[in-house]
């Protein structure tokens, strides 16, 4: 090295994927209304690809071991919040048990949504079925009672107002991915919509 060269400056800013902004605030954004789902009627049912199924009722879920989940998330259009809290249960302890051939899967939600993953994408701690945002009742116009929480992905793949996964063998693309958006989301490599 040259006397006095030091290199790029760095940054203060946070790392963030490609293309993204850092907010604050929480956006809300929806592809339709905001479904009101009373506790009381709520369940969370993974169906395997044969047809059985598993079925977990609010208090039940609530029953479950609970994780604390902090993370950053990112949204297909372009924002970022960094350092996110959540509690909920990890999809690791809903698949427990169940036996399945299954790669895929497909959420769904009260309400209509549908958005596919890669199965291994929802194992190893990496995604939760959550119902606690920042420390209070996840909101509904953030997807509450529940909503799927995979925040490796970009955020329209953590569906919400889940109500259940589908579990596949092949891949089905749900709503966003029908309508062009990527089959697999990664915000790290911009993988926004189909093509990217």
């Amino acid at each position: 090295m040259s006397p006095g060269f030091q290199g790029r400056p760095r940054s203060a800013e946070p790392a963030l994927p490609p293309g993204q902004y850092l907010t604050e605030d929480f956006p809300v954004l929806s592809a339709g209304p905001t479904p009101k789902v009373p506790l009381d009627t709520w369940e969370f049912v993974v169906t395997t690809e044969t047809g059985a199924e598993y079925r977990w009722s609010w208090d039940e879920l609530m029953g479950l071991p609970q994780e604390t989940p902090t993370v950053d998330i990112h949204c297909v259009t372009r924002w970022s919040k960094l350092g996110t809290t959540w509690q909920g249960v990890s999809l690791d302890t809903l698949l427990e048990g169940i036996d399945t051939t299954a790669r895929y899967a497909l959420s769904h939600s009260y309400g209509g949504y549908t958005t596919n993953l890669p199965l291994d994408d929802l194992r190893g701690g990496r995604a939760w079925v959550v119902h606690t945002y920042d420390g209070g009742p996840l909101p509904a116009e953030h997807g509450g009672p529940a909503r799927m929480l995979v925040p490796h992905l970009y955020f329209w793949k953590s569906a919400k107002w889940v109500r259940g996964v589908r579990l596949l063998v092949d891949d089905q693309p749900g709503f966003w991915e029908t309508a062009g958006y990527h089959d697999y989301g990664d915000p790290w490599r911009e993988q926004r919509y189909q093509g990217d």
